[in-house]
């Protein structure tokens, strides 16, 4: 296809499929365009609605192109390569000229990136903290030394300078083997793992996909090693056999790997209840609570993770610093409508 856009202006271009158009048509526009855009990008377009295929918007990644087919990509005005601060409410815990605490809620995306290029943390963080963050840790993620999935919630820590910057990364880094950074998460699980305290210790990989990640076996060129320590904190609907519908587990991390909980519970059998990955095939177990709780678990629509505990020392005093979160709104009436149950 020599000439494929029919363009009308700027921002919208048209073309045809071909008799030989097949596949999903993200992998086929991305083909088709040449890397004019990365196939992320246009997965991006196609969720925000921006794609449409013979007159009717498409969201979904994965359909099929068909020869004939008419696709029109609506683009969006071109974004400033650099985040700028956007007044969004952030619950501070602790502030000095060097770092920042706060609590993420859930549904805030931590860092600008591909569908998310406003309404992120670090947009909050520019506002809050004004010209002091510029530079530190990169253009997309100023002061930013780890992260925590959307739809996870809890404590984080942002470094104000470059100094606090590289004394918070190194101790993320080292996972607190050699120091005091500490990181504990409340998970809420379907059923009980067998052990009611362990280590899950399985490597970790991409998944297929950008985002989505699985065990992988140690030799896998892109295994990398991840490591967590659980212990059950409560069984709700626990049966004779000691089995039981669903607990709550708290894990910390060894390693801190994209999705390590939200993997390492499935890869035993134990998915947290709502994760839309790694827990989908277990939606049907919520038919086996009482009504009540059958309720607010459908109506739960995100993972079940909640980090309330981070400990690290501070990169001037050298002071060991802690901090806890309770569970926000949402969890907390999770975790009421399970122990309603016994």
């Amino acid at each position: 296809m020599s000439a494929p856009f029919k363009q009308a202006d700027d921002t919208r271009k048209v073309l045809t499929a071909d008799e030989d158009a097949a596949g999903r048509i993200d992998a086929w526009l991305a083909a088709t365009l040449g890397g004019e855009y990365s196939r992320s990008r246009i997965k991006a377009l196609i969720e925000q609605g921006a794609v449409l295929v013979n007159g009717t918007a498409v969201s979904e990644p994965k359909r099929k192109i068909h020869p004939g087919d008419t696709i029109a990509i609506e683009l969006p005005e071109p974004e400033d390569p650099e985040p700028q601060g956007e007044d969004i409410p952030l619950e501070v815990l602790y502030e000095d000229d060097d770092l920042i605490v706060l609590v993420k809620p859930a549904g805030l995306v931590v860092h600008p990136g591909a569908g998310n290029w406003t309404g992120t943390l670090v947009n909050a963080l520019i506002h809050h903290c004004g010209t002091s963050l510029s530079g530190i840790g990169g253009v997309r993620r100023p002061g930013i030394v780890h992260r925590l999935d959307k739809e996870t919630s809890g404590v984080m820590v942002a470094a104000k300078n470059d100094a606090a910057h590289r004394h918070l990364s190194a101790q993320f880094a080292d996972h607190g083997r050699n120091g005091p950074l500490e990181r504990a998460y409340q998970a809420v699980v379907w059923g009980r793992p067998r052990q009611l305290r362990g280590t899950i210790d399985a490597p970790l990989g991409r998944a297929g996909d950008r985002t989505k990640r699985a065990v992988k076996r140690e030799e896998s060129e892109d295994a990398r090693e991840a490591i967590t320590h659980y212990e059950v904190i409560e069984r709700y609907g626990e049966k004779p056999d000691s089995t039981c519908l669903a607990s709550l587990v708290e894990c910390q991390l060894e390693t801190g790997r994209t999705h390590q909980i939200r993997v390492h519970m499935a890869h035993i059998g134990h998915p947290l209840l709502g994760d839309p990955e790694y827990g989908a095939a277990f939606r049907t177990k919520a038919n086996l609570l009482p009504d009540q709780a059958r309720a607010v678990v459908n109506g739960f629509h995100r993972q079940a993770l909640h980090a309330y505990m981070l400990q690290f020392e501070h990169p001037t005093t050298g002071e060991v610093m802690r901090f806890e979160a309770p569970a926000p709104a949402d969890l907390d009436a999770l975790l009421d409508a399970l122990r309603a149950i016994g």
